[in-house]
């Protein structure tokens, strides 16, 4: 027994002090990784050779590097999150230990352990037997935590303090960093407390992954710019002149950006997408600042303009900008994911009100020829209500139809039949259709009259009125919850919206002045006190706890915002349309266009339909019986 013992003691003594590998994770993707239908366009063994940029990313990530840190700023469809996924599979088969993979929320962790952990996992026979079937009793392997022989994973999400400190880590991959919380269950900041669990180790490895989001606010940014800065430059296939792929360079014809091809920088030499095999194959990563951080931090910067071929192409891309060029919340999303670069952030920036109100136009006695749908955002204040209704037409294009203050005590019923009165009115159209009506209403629960707010609501769930909640939690939620939180002492649903980026998304299109996606537009009528209201607020910026926080504050100490309120309310009501209902905007604006006006005039170039031009909203049957 004594001998079995000293066997026993010996075999895990030298398995613990055997040095890591000269192998690196490229190399070991290359031999075992095999991708799953789950979660690749590609199914099938993985190939450095189709992302020959992240062959550098993941030596860096291998025990041979001297690195501590890696930085990957990327764009979307560039495989970076596959690449820490194939470290992570490296780490089980070749250098066990504790890992913590952080994602933004709880709940996104537990969907990439479904959707990418599990699968990568179950694909590889290597990892298989090393990791054991959840279905095995008492195995070890449950959605958040995988153990395997020498170590264990553990998955969390940056909003959990209890998941961030809760084990010391050898390694660490902390993804889409710029889409945590500011603060972690009031502990601190998540990267920080993350990072914190890798202290003990000498020989420990981080590794950070996102899209970037606003200049200044970056986390993602910031860590790349705290590393060696590394590009990839590629060589021109007509003069081999080597230079990093940029979207000034991209060239189509116009009205045809499906056309796009690059132009060389040096010899004006255009490429066309199908060279980015040979291109990407002879690239080489290059720091634009070696000395910086003494060799400890790597950081690497890759936008989607090099996502192989038969991925993201170059006329995807330009299509997709000719979408969203002349409207700033959607352009911001194309610049962070597909560029790769920071927004410049102008929302903290005061909008005239005057200049708004030379916009004002004269729509006449009916809704505006291209509004397909009505939503209605309703302010609770203590002696009245405020709402306005808005006419919503393609791509979030919209027109302020009607504002109204109701004079009265919340607490009474005659205020609320007065509002229900104007939610039950109908609009006649310029286009030759069925009057529209209100086809959803959000109003803010979250002042004195909660109750009152609810109970109104509750009973008129089936005409899509909401009550609705402003996060406290900063930027990052959704504008309209996929599901309602219950209210606990009366039983009924309450929707918590993401005030915040709602008011940055409007704020952003107001400053667009030609009709077309995302612009506002004003009546004749509308005073100038509306529209002091509407740009009440700005975003400032503030440090806490040593990071920068971003909050919308009054330009004025204690002017009113109401207006600015009911247009949020309203914008977040046409969100949970699309977002829960299923309504597509855009293709019930292609209908309406087939509809005369009331004129008879038919639109240039358009077939009168017989089919119904009302927008159709997808019903959806919750408990009790009622039908959304």
């Amino acid at each position: 027994m004594e001998i079995e013992t000293d066997s026993f003691f010996n075999y895990g003594l030298a398995k613990g002090i055997r040095p890591d590998p000269d192998y690196t994770v490229d190399e070991w993707a290359d031999a075992h990784r095999i991708l799953s239908s789950v979660s690749s366009s590609e199914p099938g063994p993985w190939q450095t050779s189709r992302v020959p940029y992240l062959r550098e990313i993941m030596r860096c990530l291998s025990p041979s590097h001297p690195c501590e840190r890696v930085i990957l700023m990327k764009g979307a469809q560039i495989g970076g999150t596959e690449c820490g996924n194939n470290w992570m599979g490296f780490v089980i088969h070749h250098t066990p230990g504790p890992m913590l993979i952080v994602n933004p929320t709880v709940e996104m962790a537990k969907r990439t352990s479904k959707m990418r952990i599990d699968p990568a996992i179950d694909n590889c026979p290597s990892l298989r037997e090393l990791v054991k079937s959840p279905r095995t009793r008492d195995s070890g392997n449950t959605v958040l935590m995988k153990e395997f022989p020498g170590g264990v994973l553990v998955l969390t999400g940056a909003n959990s303090a209890v998941g961030l400190r809760s084990m010391p880590v050898r390694y660490l991959f902390l993804d889409e960093v710029d889409g945590y919380p500011n603060d972690a269950g009031d502990e601190g900041d998540p990267v920080d407390l993350a990072i914190q669990r890798t202290a003990t180790f000498s020989n420990r490895k981080i590794f950070l992954a996102s899209t970037p989001t606003l200049k200044n606010y970056s986390r993602i940014e910031k860590a790349f710019l705290e590393g060696d800065q590394r590009y990839f430059f590629v060589p021109c296939p007509v003069c081999g002149a080597m230079q990093t792929l940029k979207w000034a360079n991209i060239k189509f014809e116009s009205g045809h950006p499906e056309t796009a091809c690059y132009e060389c920088e040096k010899c004006k030499s255009l490429w066309q997408d199908y060279q980015k095999a040979e291109i990407l194959q002879k690239g080489e990563w290059i720091a634009t600042a070696p000395d910086r951080s003494n060799g400890k931090i790597v950081s690497f910067h890759l936008s989607s303009l090099y996502s192989p071929y038969g991925w993201t192409s170059w006329g995807d891309i330009a299509c997709d900008f000719v979408k969203v060029h002349k409207d700033p919340a959607r352009l911001q999303v194309w610049t962070n994911t597909k560029l790769a670069e920071t927004w410049e952030d102008q929302s903290g920036e005061s909008i005239d009100p005057t200049g708004l109100m030379s916009r004002r136009e004269n729509y006449g006695p009916r809704i505006p020829m291209n509004v397909v749908i009505l939503t209605c955002g309703v302010d609770v204040q203590d002696d009245r209500l405020e709402l306005e209704i808005v006419g919503w037409g393609k791509d979030e294009e919209s027109w302020s139809i009607d504002y109204h203050v109701l004079h009265g005590d919340p607490s009474t019923p005659q205020l609320w039949d007065d509002l229900d009165s104007i939610l039950q009115r109908t609009y006649e159209h310029e286009r030759n259709i069925a009057p529209l009506s209100i086809a959803a209403t959000c109003i803010d629960s979250g002042g004195h009259y909660t109750d009152h707010v609810i109970t109104f609501c509750g009973e008129r769930l089936h005409q899509r009125v909401f009550a609705i909640k402003g996060s406290s939690s900063g930027f990052g939620v959704p504008i309209f919850p996929a599901r309602a939180s219950q209210n606990k002492r009366l039983k009924k649903p309450v929707y918590v919206i993401g005030v915040n980026d709602a008011k940055q998304t409007l704020m952003q299109r107001l400053r667009i002045k030609e009709p077309g996606p995302g612009c506002w537009h004003f009546p004749i009528d509308r005073d100038a006190e509306w529209f002091t209201q509407v740009t009440a607020e700005v975003i400032k910026t503030r440090m806490v706890k040593g990071r920068p926080v971003r909050e919308w504050v009054p330009r004025t100490e204690g002017h009113p915002c109401e207006a600015l309120d009911c247009r949020v309310y309203a914008f977040a009501a046409l969100r949970g349309l699309m977002r829960n209902w299923k309504f597509d905007l855009n293709a019930a604006f292609e209908r309406l266009q087939s509809y005369p006006l009331k004129n008879g005039q038919i639109p240039a170039g358009k077939a009168v339909s017989q089919t119904a031009a009302t927008p159709t909203i997808r019903s959806r049957v919750r408990s009790k019986g009622i039908s959304l």
